[in-house]
């Protein structure tokens, strides 16, 4: 695909994960934070949010009520 042949998409009308990437690159670089820390306090974020999501399946599975 060519420069000229790209389609331009509104960031309004990206999804909502691609608007907070946007979001959160554009906080980092206006705030000069460097490459390194930046990708270590992401590993951080992740993996908050990767063990807040566990934590909801779990609790799904806990109160769920199998019938085999």
């Amino acid at each position: 695909m060519t420069k000229n042949n790209r389609q331009q998409i509104k960031l309004s009308d990206a999804p909502k994960s691609i608007q907070l990437a946007v979001d959160l690159i554009q906080l980092l670089e206006e705030n000069k934070i460097e490459t390194q820390t930046a990708i270590e306090a992401l590993e951080i974020v992740l993996n908050d949010f990767k063990k807040k999501r566990l934590s909801k399946i779990t609790a799904i599975f806990k109160t769920a009520t199998f019938r085999w």
